[in-house]
């Protein structure tokens, strides 16, 4: 199987279950011999994990957070994610943009041509080849992180903020298809990975 170092996203909202698939696509990388590399946002690199710290805890005005989340973001761009898919190695990254527009934008309503402007400076040049989004019901979310708890910022956000990020992750999904395979995260583990499997083999066969 050969390794065209393509760039994947997983997204989704909070108490989607990435955690717990994150580990079954790395043993499918494993298993099938390609070169991969597993990352995340906020965070990847030692400012970008100093950074998810501040934006995952602290409270700030929606556009000093935004801005933030971009400044992490250019940073894992020019240390990770581009030094590793020019060499032909896959990276997989745990949200990307389509996070911002979901949770600024979609949560707490920062203008959307201003993340889009955001997203031309830092990475005009650069597009996920494809993206997971673990989509599941709000009521469910809240009900799967209230039984985890030690909740973040952003997981303990009210259910109408809630509700705008899903919808609109599914809205940006609707409008890039070719992009996007939105998984329902309310079904058995089992049956989300055997999905996932025929996603990436149909991906890189």
């Amino acid at each position: 199987m050969a390794n065209k170092g393509q760039f994947i996203t997983l997204e989704g909202v909070d108490g989607a279950g990435k955690s717990t698939h994150i580990k079954f696509i790395k043993n499918y990388f494993i298993q099938n011999n390609i070169k991969f590399l597993m990352t995340r946002e906020p965070g990847g690199t030692p400012l970008g994990e100093k950074l998810r710290e501040l934006l995952l805890h602290d409270d700030m005005h929606p556009e000093a957070e935004t801005l933030l989340m971009f400044a992490a973001r250019s940073e894992h761009i020019h240390k990770i994610i581009k030094p590793n898919l020019n060499n032909n190695i896959c990276v997989v990254s745990d949200r990307f943009t389509d996070a911002t527009y979901a949770y600024q934008c979609g949560g707490k309503f920062v203008s959307t041509d201003k993340v889009t402007l955001l997203k031309d400076w830092t990475h005009k040049d650069l597009s996920p080849d494809l993206t997971l989004l673990f989509d599941l019901p709000t009521e469910i979310s809240i009900e799967r992180l209230n039984k985890s708890g030690n909740l973040d910022k952003f997981e303990r956000q009210e259910k109408k903020i809630h509700d705008s990020i899903r919808a609109t992750y599914l809205d940006i999904a609707r409008k890039q298809k070719k992009r996007f395979r939105v998984l329902d995260s309310s079904q058995s583990i089992e049956i989300i990975q055997q999905k996932i499997s025929l996603i990436l083999d149909k991906f890189f066969l």
